[in-house]
């Protein structure tokens, strides 16, 4: 009896599913000289649904840069709403700065009898702060110096640029897999990689990065350096 009442209940839930909401770009980029940035982002959903969006910081860097207007507003089916990024620096900036931004679309209840369980999808971006007089770097992975001491293979971001990059990384000409701990390394960090197996040999390592748009591109080869050599 307990599991035919159950059963009895769920006849009087719709579950009504959700496309979600669809930014225009994988990446948002603020320019310092320009103040704000925007995105469009669609409701691919069938029917209307609240967008809330929000700025989140990533773990190594939790100053508030900006704002986003407005955070929480309706958006009909196939419709596009604008989100603004509004920077709110106290100082101009000196590096690019990374923050990620998520968008969240609640589907409202629809007419109808019974219940209705409203099923969210969140589409989470990253978001580049570029300092004004910062020339555009199309590769700033290029600019990374990878340097093995023993048995430890680490990687330093001297650039001002943001590098991003899948944490796998091939180490050569053994063909092993080394990886890193993020998708992501902030001027002026050292990571060090988790290897599996000796760096004994080890010349080269590649890479599979991804551009400041977002797009992945071939992979590139970086020689190593090896301390006290």
């Amino acid at each position: 009896m307990r599991m035919l009442g159950v059963s009895l209940c769920l006849c009087f839930v719709e579950v009504a599913t959700a496309d979600g909401m669809l930014p225009e770009t994988s990446v948002v980029i603020l320019y310092e000289e320009q103040g704000e940035a925007t995105i469009n982002i669609r409701n691919t959903d069938a029917g209307p649904a609240l967008l809330h969006s929000v700025v989140e910081n990533v773990p190594e860097d939790v100053e508030p840069l900006l704002i986003v207007t407005p955070p929480i507003t309706r958006v009909d089916a196939g419709e596009t709403q604008l989100v603004r990024f509004i920077a709110t620096l106290k100082e101009p900036l000196k590096t690019q700065r990374l923050k990620r931004v998520s968008f969240e679309g609640i589907p409202q209840a629809r007419a109808g009898t019974g219940a209705t369980i409203g099923i969210t999808v969140r589409q989470n971006l990253p978001l580049i702060l570029h300092p004004k007089g910062l020339p555009r770097h199309d590769s700033p992975w290029e600019l990374l110096k990878w340097s093995r001491s023993g048995e430890r293979l680490t990687v330093h971001n001297d650039s001002a640029y943001v590098v991003r990059l899948t944490p796998d990384v091939l180490l050569l000409p053994q063909k092993a897999l080394a990886t890193l701990p993020r998708t992501y390394i902030l001027p002026g960090e050292v990571l060090t990689a988790q290897v599996e197996g000796s760096l004994g040999g080890l010349a080269e390592v590649e890479i599979q990065p991804a551009t400041v748009y977002g797009y992945s591109v071939d992979h590139y080869r970086a020689p190593i350096t090896t301390e006290g050599s």
